[in-house]
């Protein structure tokens, strides 16, 4: 004997699943429309030339950001050797390396929509204004996760200071007490998932 069983329901489709691939759609269809509008009005040579142009450049600046990337780590990896060597203009800089790596790469695409925006990026002031942005929004997600969660661990991960000693300090519990330590505990139980 059977049973019916009830379908399960299905679950909404979020908007970011329905938008993103219109907004690609939509995207692809302006660079292409543009790209037809430029062809007519200076000529297909001209558009190939502006193609393999933005290529090499978006791949010039994509090269020196790695450069700088590599070098910014190396006199990291030596300053934490050497606590004494003061950092370089560049390496404490506020700018990071991967908005110049995005707008290589957003040069690097065909399209003009995109080398516009990629050269937007190789502005400084575009890109500090984007980094702070970006650090905010971070911040604000980090202090709203949950106990246990990837965000709770980053907040973690960042409660180090720069050269990679703990920043000691004492828990209170509401009523004025201090927490046990941990060392007073005894050992902690193994992880398991």
């Amino acid at each position: 004997m059977t049973t019916a069983q009830s379908p399960r329901p299905v679950p909404k489709r979020s908007r970011a699943r329905t938008l993103v691939p219109l907004a690609v759609a939509l995207w692809l269809v302006l660079e292409i429309w543009l790209l037809t509008v430029v062809a007519e009005a200076a000529g297909g040579f001209v558009v190939l030339l502006l193609l393999v142009g933005a290529v090499v450049l978006g791949a010039v600046v994509m090269k020196s950001a790695g450069r700088r990337a590599f070098r910014n780590l190396t006199e990291t990896l030596q300053r934490q050797q050497n606590p004494g060597a003061a950092p370089s203009e560049e390496a404490t800089g506020s700018t990071g390396n991967g908005f110049l790596m995005l707008g290589g790469l957003l040069i690097m695409l065909p399209g003009l929509i995109t080398d516009v925006l990629g050269l937007l990026l190789l502005l400084p002031p575009v890109r500090t204004t984007l980094g702070r942005y970006a650090e905010r929004s971070l911040e604000r997600r980090m202090r709203a996760a949950a106990p246990g969660t990837l965000g709770d661990a980053f907040q973690q991960a960042r409660m180090r200071q720069p050269d990679g000693k703990v920043v000691q300090g004492e828990v209170i519990k509401e009523d004025g007490t201090p927490a046990p330590r941990p060392e007073d505990e005894g050992p902690r139980p193994p992880l398991t998932p």
